[in-house]
């Protein structure tokens, strides 16, 4: 597969593609932002959830067992730029943007040397008259940098996810779990507001003296800079209200609309966990009974959501490096992922009990090499 299409060779028979940056969804009037530095300060910055859905597949990724073509392409994809951890970033970016950049840096001799993540909100892409890319601008502060994406040995692998509207840019899941955030921090915040008043409904202050006359503008003033001065707070939870004259205490109890809010923020948890495809049981998130036990729950975790990840990882990163390695590949050793181990186990169980295959076959089957001298 040709990157970009860097080969001349069919250019003139490809569609042209639209031309427009990354689309971000949502409409005008919504009540969450559709901005990405946004959404990511309130969508992961700020969001336990989203947070924690976003580590659990990154890690997991990064965790993995992975085989090379090559010791030098595995040391290279493992080393640490700058402190980054190359999987564990690129994961993050596709999960959060839909898109990742991998800057390819070489050396005096040309060899790649290092391989560093750019943030993808930073980047913008130079098209040509057809539309297919063939550079990339990273631009910090007013500081540009242009890197070039055609050609057999490029400057920038660029890896996304798939998008329906968007010929350049992939789709993130962070865009989708924006409105389920939104919901989960307001549920946050007003369990917050609660604590604060005494983590309880407050009540109303009632002036009934039984002539019928009203309280004076000062009169108020006075009566409310003294209750939020000795009442209000968690600090003054259960401390006893000494009332004047004519004034008495009339406590509001919540509805059952008001603790709709519990239920609100139990589903928008499930839904950012979802968005993510992480199994909300694997988050302790009370409610949910999908899968029977916690071992299912990590087992679907990497079929759904970090084996397909990393198979658009490595396919791109194998893609991109091709003019420096020799065929190049990247893969997860499944048979080493302590999570999929019950299935390498069944599977191992039902091959050894196939009587009708050779020995060869079985190994062949297990993505075993055959024996030497071992029967065809």
């Amino acid at each position: 597969m040709k990157l970009f299409g860097w080969k001349s060779a069919g250019r003139d028979v490809r569609p042209v593609l639209a031309r427009h940056g990354l689309w971000t969804g949502g409409g005008a009037g919504g009540e969450w932002s559709d901005d990405y530095v946004a959404q990511v300060r309130s969508g992961y910055l700020n969001n336990a959830i989203a947070q924690r859905s976003v580590r659990l597949v990154a890690q997991g990724l990064a965790s993995a067992p992975v085989e090379a073509s090559s010791p030098e392409l595995l040391a290279l994809v493992a080393a640490r730029s700058g402190g980054q951890a190359l999987i564990e970033t690129v994961a993050a970016h596709l999960l959060l943007h839909g898109n990742a950049y991998v800057q390819i840096m070489v050396d005096a001799a040309g060899e790649v040397a290092e391989l560093f993540a750019l943030r993808p909100e930073r980047v913008s892409v130079e098209a040509d008259a057809g539309g297919w890319p063939v550079a990339y601008r990273y631009r910090v502060g007013e500081r540009v940098t242009r890197l070039i994406a055609d050609g057999p040995r490029p400057e920038v692998v660029h890896l996304k996810s798939f998008h329906p509207l968007d010929d350049h840019n992939g789709l993130g899941c962070l865009g989708a779990a924006a409105g389920a955030v939104a919901l989960h921090n307001a549920a946050a915040r007003w369990n917050k507001a609660l604590l604060d008043n005494a983590a309880r409904p407050s009540g109303a202050l009632v002036h009934d003296p039984g002539d019928g006359s009203v309280l004076s503008r000062d009169q108020f003033d006075r009566l409310r800079a003294e209750m939020e001065a000795g009442f209000a707070g968690a600090a003054n939870a259960g401390r006893p209200m000494l009332l004047e004259g004519g004034l008495k205490w009339q406590a509001m109890s919540m509805t059952p609309a008001d603790m709709d809010f519990v239920g609100l923020k139990a589903a928008a948890a499930r839904e950012i966990a979802c968005s993510f495809g992480v199994p909300p049981m694997l988050l302790g998130l009370p409610g949910d009974a999908t899968y029977a036990n916690y071992k299912e729950a990590s087992r679907a975790l990497w079929r759904l959501a970090i084996l397909p990840l990393t198979d658009t990882i490595f396919a791109g990163l194998s893609q991109g490096l091709a003019g420096w390695f020799d065929a190049p590949w990247l893969r997860v050793n499944v048979d080493k992922v302590t999570a999929l181990a019950e299935d390498r186990e069944r599977l191992w169980a039902q091959v050894s009990a196939a009587e009708f295959l050779s020995d060869d076959e079985k190994r062949a089957m297990l993505g075993l090499a055959p024996e030497a001298g071992g029967t065809a």
